[in-house]
């Protein structure tokens, strides 16, 4: 098993370096006493390879107990690292004014960079003993999660999961779209009596939906623009992509387009997968 105890400066970004960590399949925990750490791993099923834990200087009984239990798990063959995040004072103080958080020790002391300076103290020792230091000063939250997978993931981070999804604008919005793309300026194959009740999967009207003029142009310049788009998503660390392709029913345009839309990108190389929002709809209308 490994196990990546995430600690540092409050305000330094250990949430971002849990969520990375948690987007590259590790089982993540917060503010976990490190006490319980060895109960938690007793407990895991057989599936949980990777654990990441955050822990802070609240817990100062942590500061003394971390360094027994890391070497106790060392012993017992448990992959233990360590990762502390860092930044300058003035950094953390702009975030916490940005945020309007309170600083955990500021209560102690009622002065922040008299508790950014406390906090340090009480990391020392555990920073000592960090397998990787990262000073987030003049990190974006992107930077950050890309370095922490980077750093912690055995087989290179998460692919940009993608999703090619057609749905109807009368049924409601495809809320969870990144992307949509509106294809409403073709003919509807719902006023062709013989192609009303089949769908987009049916080949004729996959046929009449792609023989239109500007069809075929509309799913090269959208695959194209997409070719373009989607290094850049993974580049900023993003790990869902769900691109809606919108027609009046869901039924017949969107359907056709989102299959070759998604046939085009899997010839580009593009894993990715296709769903039909509102294929409940279709047999509703069938057996009416």
């Amino acid at each position: 098993m490994s196990v990546v105890l995430i600690t540092g400066l409050s305000g330094s970004g250990k949430t971002t370096a849990l969520r990375a960590l948690e987007d590259i399949g590790y089982l993540c925990m917060d503010n976990l006493p490190v006490v319980l750490l060895p109960k938690v791993l007793e407990l895991a099923t057989p599936s949980t390879q990777r654990l990441a834990v955050g822990v802070d200087a609240r817990d100062r009984q942590f500061i003394a107990d971390a360094g027994p239990v890391i070497d106790a798990l060392l012993e017992t063959g448990v992959d233990v690292r360590v990762l502390y995040l860092d930044s300058q004072p003035q950094k953390l103080i702009q975030r916490f004014s940005e945020t309007r958080r309170r600083h955990p020790l500021l209560f102690d002391t009622g002065d922040f960079r008299a508790a950014i300076d406390e906090e340090r103290t009480l990391l020392d020792e555990l920073r000592s003993r960090a397998d990787v230091t990262i000073d987030t000063s003049e990190m974006t939250v992107h930077q950050l999660k890309r370095l922490v997978q980077e750093r912690f993931s055995a087989g290179g981070t998460r692919r940009l999961s993608i999703v090619v999804e057609s749905f109807g604008f009368k049924h409601g919005p495809l809320t969870e779209a990144d992307l949509v793309f509106d294809v409403r300026f073709m003919t509807n194959p719902y006023f062709v009596p013989h192609l009303r009740e089949s769908t987009g999967l049916d080949p004729e009207v996959a046929a009449f939906v792609l023989a239109q003029d500007g069809a075929a142009e509309f799913v090269e310049r959208t695959a194209d623009l997409l070719a373009f788009l989607i290094p850049r998503y993974e580049a900023e660390g993003k790990v869902y992509l769900t691109i809606g392709i919108g027609c009046t029913g869901g039924k017949h345009r969107s359907v056709a387009i989102a299959e070759r839309l998604a046939a085009v990108l899997g010839d580009r190389g593009v894993k990715l997968q296709v769903d039909h929002r509102d294929r409940r709809f279709w047999a509703a209308q069938r057996s009416a």
